[in-house]
Order: C-alpha cells, then sequence, then structure tokens
C-alpha cells in the first residue's frame, strides 16, 4: 500500500513544503493540497517548489475542478511540471466543492467533468484534443504523463470514473462504504470494456494517533462536514432513503443547517456540530497505531492501493512521523 500526505495550502507555502519534506522522509509517495483559489494559495506554484525539495514525492491536487481554470491550462501546467521535474504529477479532480461554492458558480456537471478528464490527459500527454470545438495540441511536449484520477460519492460519479479515470479517490475511511464504492467503480470499468484492476483505489481520510479518541474526535470533526456537503448533494438529487445511496452514507446529515466554507477543512469548524462520534470514527482513522494498522490492512482487502493522510489538525508532524515509524512500515511488510 502506497500513502499519501494531504494538506491546505495556508501560508506561509514554505511550511507546506516542509512538511511535504518530512513526508517523503518518512516513506510517504505521494503529496497532496487541496485547490480552491479564494480560501488558499495556488497550489500549483507551491507544487514547483515541492517537487524541487523532494527526490520521488508524486503530487497534485485533491482535488481541481474543470471550471476554475481552462483545460488547456490545466494540462501545459501540469505538463511544465513534469517537463522540470520528470513525470511526478498525478491530477486529482472532481466536479469542484468549495472551489466553485465559494465564487458563486454550481459544481460542475458530470458530462463537464468527463469530457475534461479526456481532453485533460490527452492534451497533457502531447496528444490532440478538442476544446470548446477548436482542434488542439500542445507541441512542445514529449513524453508527457499525466494520470488523472476522479473523486467520486453517488452512483453516477461512480460509474463516470470506472469508465474515465486512472485513478478513483474517495474522500472517507468507511469500511462499508469504500466496498460498495469499489465495487461500483470497477464494474463500470469492466462494463466499458477496460480493466477493473488497472483503475487505482486512494481513500484519502484525516488520520489522528493518539490514546485521548475524545480530542483525536474534535480535532477530525471537521471531515464529517466536508463529506456532508457532497452527502447532501445526494440526498437533493436522488431523495431519502434512495435505494441508489446506502443509508450509512446520507442518514447522519438530517442534522445540517448549512455551512460555512470559511472554516472550511479546519479542526474546531463550528458547521460540523451535527456530525456524531461514530461518523467520525467510521470515515477516519483515529486511536494508537495498531487501531490504525488493522484498519488500514481492511482497507487494503477491499483493494485499496494508497491511503492518503488528511493532515488538517493540531498534530501534524507527529502523525507524519508516527506513519513513519510504525504505520508504513507494517502495511510494506
Amino acid at each position: 500500500m502506497d500513502f499519501g500526505l494531504v494538506l491546505q495550502t495556508d501560508p506561509p507555502a514554505s511550511q507546506v513544503v516542509s512538511l511535504m519534506k518530512r513526508a517523503e522522509r518518512n516513506g510517504f509517495r505521494y503529496g497532496w493540497t487541496f485547490d480552491s483559489a479564494v480560501l488558499w494559495q495556488e497550489p500549483f506554484v507551491i507544487y514547483s517548489q515541492i517537487l524541487a525539495h523532494t527526490q520521488k514525492l508524486h503530487v497534485g491536487p485533491m482535488v481541481t475542478n474543470p471550471g476554475t481554470r481552462t483545460w488547456e491550462v490545466t494540462a501545459s501546467t501540469f505538463a511544465t511540471l513534469n517537463d522540470m521535474y520528470g513525470n511526478r504529477t498525478v491530477c486529482g479532480i472532481g466536479r469542484g466543492d468549495s472551489a466553485m461554492r465559494v465564487a458563486g458558480r454550481k459544481p460542475n456537471t458530470l458530462a463537464r467533468l468527463g469530457e475534461a478528464i479526456d481532453v485533460i490527459r490527452d492534451l497533457a500527454e502531447g496528444r490532440e484534443a478538442e476544446v470548446d470545438g477548436k482542434p488542439l495540441r500542445i507541441p512542445w511536449i514529449k513524453d508527457g504523463k499525466l494520470p488523472v484520477w476522479m473523486a467520486a460519492y453517488g452512483p453516477k460519479a461512480l460509474a463516470l470514473a470506472g469508465q474515465k479515470a486512472d485513478g478513483f479517490i474517495l474522500q472517507l475511511a468507511d469500511l462499508y462504504l469504500t466496498e460498495w464504492m469499489v465495487k461500483s467503480v470497477r464494474q463500470a470499468a469492466a462494463e466499458a470494456g477496460r480493466d477493473p484492476s488497472a483503475i487505482t483505489i486512494c481513500v484519502a481520510a484525516p488520520a489522528y494517533v493518539s490514546a485521548d479518541l475524545a480530542h483525536a474526535r474534535d480535532q477530525c470533526r471537521w471531515f464529517g462536514g466536508m463529506v456532508g456537503n457532497h452527502v447532501a448533494d445526494l440526498v437533493g438529487r436522488y431523495g431519502e432513503h434512495s435505494s441508489m445511496v446506502p443509508d450509512e452514507l446520507t442518514e447522519y446529515i438530517k442534522a445540517r443547517q448549512g455551512y460555512d466554507y470559511s472554516h472550511h477543512g479546519r479542526a474546531g469548524n463550528p458547521s460540523t456540530d451535527f456530525v456524531p462520534d461514530e461518523i467520525v470514527d467510521r470515515f477516519c482513522l483515529l486511536g494508537p497505531v495498531e487501531a490504525h494498522i488493522e484498519k488500514l490492512r481492511a482497507l487494503r482487502d477491499l483493494g485499496v492501493d494508497q491511503f492518503a493522510v488528511y493532515d488538517m489538525h493540531d498534530a501534524r508532524e507527529a502523525t507524519i512521523d508516527a506513519y513513519g515509524e510504525h504505520v508504513i512500515p507494517a502495511l510494506r511488510d
């Protein structure tokens, strides 16, 4: 199993770079960041510094979207980083939550997302693609490589990931939901004539190594609120208790009362008081090292190839070090 580190690009950018260097020293192979231009600093600028100060770390957004940048700009940016530092980038992409909503826009449609996946990959790898009805090719790209991993929750999005994406990003670590969603993605891949086993499965969630479960839960409760934004969209689309979406995913948002993006992805987010302890425990990895190893082995058995640690809490360095000393060696043996 591979491991990734996920950060917000809060200033100073030098601290983001330092944490990514620490992660690589501890055996992490991927460095991810949020991508929301109003809430945080521009990640692609910071990726250049991360790549310059690491040797093998692969970097990318978790996740970008097809609406905040034109597709040829996104492709050219990835390709430039790859040309400078070797093919060490990955494009995590989704419909867009905070990046779109904070700017007063709606998340992108799945149809637009599916088209963008093909276009961005083709352009970044030097092939011709059609953008707004015009054929384009970036002529300077040689031997470009850009895996595109799609974030998804709902049935139509899971199907799209299986049909088009090189990887699937699931932003929660619940075992039941992971099994259900991985099966959905792989079934869609098979039906599209693709090799289901060729799709990389990445589970991303907060991890907090501590025997103090109450404190760990409070530091990671924000995550249930972030996931709840997507779940609310699913309930709005499919209704409550729909056969299309498991109750295990939707039931907990009944007490949700709006959401303030100014606290998005941060410990102590006041918009996440509705998230019960049970959801924090199911969606995150909490407790002593042994509990993390046990859950990660169960995720690996479900076909998960990478666990990406959301490290937005008061023990960032300690979590990176604990994973490097204890967890990553146990999962690689």
